[in-house]
């Protein structure tokens, strides 16, 4: 299986981050004491391959450059997906295609991991045609977000495999910088646990209910886990802290989702809300998407906790899902226990 073309840049301009072998962190780490339906896929090493997908919206071999020159400096071997480039219209070629991509990473047992290059529109297009068989065989960790959720969630129900909630491939220095690109190495390539602090400078940091929940952590882009009621991939939420974030959604169109959610029963029994970014969701009226978090979630019964940096805004961090987690809204910070093992 070749590399991909063309030429990486130079490693020092590469940010300093320590894999998990040049840690003293063994490839083959003790496995971390789960719910055993759970699949943890292995944590990535230098050396192992991982293949790069669209599943979703296009993408150019331009925008992907800088996600395969932070794995190459990682010492992952990044290999993109043969339809990767694909383009029809706001989709990354025919769902064939990218159905195609998905089941060979997933098949190949070179390959140790799975990035997608974006998210946009298209993963639920093609996951009931993922083989779930070779998903169970062989786990590897599934990195994305935001039309991602689609995927994840299908991998959740379909093989009960954790994943990560963090940036995609077709990485954007300005939007992810170095304390991003660290979050999403420390949650492929070891396997200590994940804590992300409440930021104060983020817009939903006033949306919050006191108290601790302890619980699974699902959950993702809003749109997605609305657009999921009533498929087979929606999980039950009981007992679960639910992962919130948005990009683009008027405060309106978040109150439309969230009271969905509501009416369906999705949100009864949760154990919290964990909510991330809510970037450029504005509109002209007076209503803001913090005052609709609020009212939406405050009467629940449960912690929430806003200001997470997770999510479409800058400074995006990296979570795992499918995983342990304990939101505590005095401390200010959202702990899951590893993706992988």
């Amino acid at each position: 299986m070749a590399l991909p073309r063309g030429r990486a840049a130079p490693t020092s301009a590469l940010p300093r981050i320590a894999s998990a072998r040049a840690a003293g962190r063994l490839c083959s780490a003790a496995v971390i004491v789960d719910d055993p339906s759970v699949l943890r896929p292995p944590v990535l090493c230098e050396g192992d391959t991982v293949m790069l997908v669209s599943p979703s919206g296009p993408t150019r071999p331009e925008r992907v450059a800088r996600g395969i020159e932070l794995l190459t400096g990682w010492g992952l071997r990044p290999v993109v997906a043969p339809h990767a480039y694909a383009r029809r219209g706001y989709l990354a070629g025919d769902d064939a295609l990218r159905a195609a991509d998905l089941n060979a990473a997933f098949a190949d047992p070179q390959v140790r991991g799975v990035i997608c290059t974006r998210g946009g529109y298209g993963a639920q297009r093609v996951v009931d045609l993922i083989d779930m068989a070779a998903v169970r065989r062989d786990p590897k960790v599934v990195a994305g977000f935001s039309d991602i959720t689609a995927l994840q969630f299908a991998l959740w129900r379909g093989a009960r495999l954790a994943g990560v909630h963090g940036p995609g491939a077709a990485w954007v220095d300005e939007r992810t910088p170095l304390r991003s690109a660290e979050s999403l190495h420390a949650a492929l390539m070891t396997t200590a646990p994940v804590t992300v602090a409440a930021v104060p400078g983020e817009t939903t940091y006033p949306v919050r209910v006191p108290g601790r929940a302890v619980g699974r952590l699902l959950g993702g882009n809003l749109c997605l886990i609305t657009a999921t009621l009533g498929t087979p991939d929606m999980p039950d939420l009981s007992g679960v802290v639910l992962l919130v974030e948005e990009v683009q959604e008027p405060p309106y169109k978040v109150d439309r989702m969230l009271t969905h959610l509501r009416r369906a029963g999705a949100l009864n029994g949760l154990a919290g809300v964990a909510v991330g970014q809510f970037t450029d969701c504005v509109d002209g009226w007076d209503t803001t998407v913090v005052d609709v978090l609020t009212d939406r979630l405050g009467d629940l019964g449960v912690p929430v906790l806003g200001g997470l940096p997770i999510g479409h805004g800058p400074g995006q961090l990296t979570v795992p899902v499918g995983t342990h987690a304990t939101l505590d809204t005095e401390a200010g910070t959202l702990t899951t226990t590893p993706a992988v093992q």
